[in-house]
């Protein structure tokens, strides 16, 4: 079962409750895929255990199994862009570095991004000359939008209060294969399981 995408039965509010390792293992043997969702989850569900239950080993070895012998097939990461996040990301460092000068504050550019895309259009594309595309139409049409919510971001941003240490970044686990990264945690979590 070699798709690329998720079939029409893929369930987006099942992810809306934290599941554990067997259930995302079991869900991914069901659908004969595993998504990037699926496999982020996992990923940090996994991460943040101090040990892993034999269950969890099993579940862990099954997927590996079903990925190995191609029951499972691990859905690609992005195979598109959106174009606006390399226009905000553009506009957000340009207007960092004007309030910056005149300002001690250090401002989140990942936050003033993500604040100013939720109130923007996407512009996805899946080809250099869509991308191409999406950008002239941007500057044509949402250049004066995109200022002014980056803007507002950049007000927002100054406004709220530093949360420091508090607040955890999201991790891009997105460098390693699902096989490997199942891999190497059998391998940290149980270096014993199959001598056993």
């Amino acid at each position: 079962m070699e798709t690329a995408c998720p079939p029409a039965s893929y369930n987006r509010e099942v992810y809306s409750e934290v599941m554990t390792i067997e259930e995302i293992v079991q869900q991914a043997l069901q659908e004969g895929y595993l998504s990037p969702l699926m496999e982020t989850e996992m990923g940090q569900l996994c991460n943040s255990a101090s040990e892993l239950s034999m269950e969890e080993y099993m579940a862990l070895d099954r997927l590996m199994g079903a990925l190995l012998t191609g029951e499972v097939v691990a859905v690609p990461h992005k195979k598109f862009i959106n174009v606006m996040e390399e226009l905000v990301l553009a506009e957000a460092f340009a207007q960092i570095a004007e309030v910056e000068k005149y300002n001690e504050r250090i401002l989140d550019v990942g936050d003033i991004t993500a604040y100013a895309l939720n109130r923007l259009p996407p512009l996805y594309a899946t080809t250099e000359e869509g991308a191409r595309y999406q950008r002239r139409r941007a500057q044509q049409e949402l250049h004066e939008l995109i200022t002014q919510q980056v803007a507002a971001a950049i007000a927002r941003n100054l406004d709220r209060p530093d949360f420091g240490y508090k607040r955890q970044a999201l991790v891009n686990n997105q460098d390693k294969s699902v096989f490997n990264q199942v891999s190497s945690l059998l391998q940290v979590y149980a270096p014993n399981f199959e001598k056993g």
